[in-house]
């Protein structure tokens, strides 16, 4: 069975802005969402900002006691997740066997393990919440999205760091593809911004310690010098076509191919020829070809991982161009972490949602704060200033520690 795959609903939680229409507006308009770190005391760390969510209140989606039992990055999950089932309109258009979910986090409950682990220290082991297990483990956010839906179709946690997000969609597409589901939840949750969590980040040299927000994530500039972390959610409803077509769905895009490979070369450096993420985009477009797309057709917006660290942004250069041959001239490449950072785990799904919000309204959001160009990130990486573009396919790209590399393609949907 190879049916087509849709998308029919998006919701996000994200440092600019906690639904999608503010979300999209904030990204297209080029505003940042990087500051310095409000949530904690910074005196102690090299490292000064972060993207944080700041607008999210958990009780616009769930009882208050349920607060207290949950971790913000499942908080964020249901967040994401409830904004796009309401967008899709599918809850009561579905036998709840055939709805599955497909959400992952990189970390999962750091924020729990760590307010925990000083109980232990301080307090001792009787003091430890009863809830204290179910809030931290990486799988509950997909566990509790999936209650929240009655969802008893395929339910799976991935975790892939900073390629989750991508490859939860990715994974999602193929079991609708191939029968085993009718709709799927799907994407990516990131609550870390936490004190430990910045304090190892920045101790295994990956973050920036540039104080100045508006210069400390600079995807593609010669001035690079590491990431920002950014935390919240992004959910996409990916459907089977035909069941979209019978409830009168909307439609954003159809998602036309998935590309998963693993470098299998170090476990944070991507490798230095770009072998995996090139041979990743290249399964995304032969699948996309496979489906009817032409490449020569119309320009393509890839939305970058683009993450401002020397390494990742000079290599992913590499593969774009490798895997886009003589295509790379009508190629727009961006990273919206410019503006959002990075939300690691929920990275490729709120990148997802730009990419098809891209194709739906002919607009390619910056890549903001570039200035000086670095003679190893040679492509039009539409700095500054929003573009207009005529495409009808989108890549979204997402390579992650450990050598995992994903891309989704995404074809605009015309009604064919």
């Amino acid at each position: 069975m190879n049916r087509r795959v849709v998308i029919t609903g998006c919701g996000v939680v994200s440092p600019v802005g906690s639904n999608v229409d503010t979300f999209w507006e904030s990204l297209v308009n080029g505003k940042c969402g990087i500051d310095l770190i409000k949530k904690f005391d910074t005196a102690d760390l090299k490292v000064k900002v972060a993207g944080e969510v700041l607008d999210f209140d958990p009780l616009d989606y769930i009882k208050k006691n349920e607060v207290r039992k949950t971790d913000i990055f499942t908080q964020y999950a249901l967040g994401a997740a409830i904004q796009a089932m309401a967008d899709s309109g599918i809850q009561d258009h579905i036998d709840p066997t055939r709805l599955g979910v497909y959400m992952g986090s990189g970390i999962g409950g750091i924020h729990t393990l760590e307010t925990e682990c000083a109980k232990m220290a301080t307090k001792g082991p009787s003091r430890i919440s009863p809830h204290f297990i179910p809030m931290m483990i990486s799988n509950i956010a997909a566990g509790t999205v999936a209650i929240r839906f009655n969802a008893q179709g395929p339910c799976v946690s991935v975790t892939t760091a900073c390629a989750t997000g991508t490859n939860s969609i990715g994974e999602a597409y193929r079991v609708i593809k191939h029968g085993y589901a009718d709709a799927i939840i799907a994407g990516g949750t990131e609550g870390s911004i936490t004190p430990l969590a910045v304090a190892g980040f920045t101790n295994c040299m990956a973050l920036t310690t540039t104080t100045d927000p508006s210069q400390a994530c600079i995807p593609f500039d010669k001035r690079r010098n590491g990431f920002v972390m950014g935390e919240g959610a992004g959910a996409l409803i990916l459907e089977d076509l035909e069941t979209a077509l019978k409830r009168g769905a909307k439609i954003y895009a159809e998602v036309v191919g998935y590309g998963n490979t693993c470098d299998a070369y170090h476990i944070t450096a991507p490798h230095p020829e770009a072998i995996g993420g090139a041979r990743a985009i290249s399964q995304a477009l032969a699948e996309a070809q496979e489906l009817g797309v032409i490449l020569e057709d119309s320009q393509i917006y890839i939305n970058a991982h683009g993450t401002s660290t020397p390494l990742n942004d000079k290599s992913e250069t590499l593969a774009i161009k490798k895997a886009l041959g003589d295509n790379i001239t009508r190629t727009l490449v961006s990273s919206t972490k410019s503006m959002t950072g990075h939300m690691l785990g929920a990275a490729g799904a709120v990148e997802a949602i730009a990419s098809v919000l891209a194709l739906r309204d002919g607009v390619v959001p910056p890549t903001i704060g570039y200035s000086e160009p670095d003679p190893d990130c040679d492509l039009d990486y539409v700095p500054n200033v929003k573009r207009e573009i005529q495409s009808d396919l989108a890549l979204s790209v997402s390579l992650g520690f450990g050598g995992h590399n994903g891309c989704l393609a995404f074809r605009k949907y015309t009604g064919v």
